[in-house]
């Protein structure tokens, strides 16, 4: 439920932590309202830590996975 609080809107189980000018620092989630937002963020951060790393066709890698026993044709 989201509500009204000096001018800006909250959400149940999820506090802002704010410097003294009132600027958002970091947010702190309740995982058991929010865990499914929480991993949203995760596979997000994930994601962008992975972006330098070398990619691998699906091909190549579904031939490995065919060689190893570990998937069909």
């Amino acid at each position: 439920m989201q509500k009204a609080y000096e001018g800006q809107w909250v959400m149940d189980g999820i506090q802002f932590v704010t410097d003294e000018k009132g600027r958002r620092l970091a947010v702190q989630l309740d995982l058991k309202k929010h865990r499914e937002l929480w991993e949203d963020i995760e596979d997000v951060l994930v994601s962008r830590s992975r972006r330098a790393e070398k990619r691998i066709p699906l091909e190549k890698v579904k031939a490995a996975l065919v060689k190893s026993g570990k998937l069909t044709r």
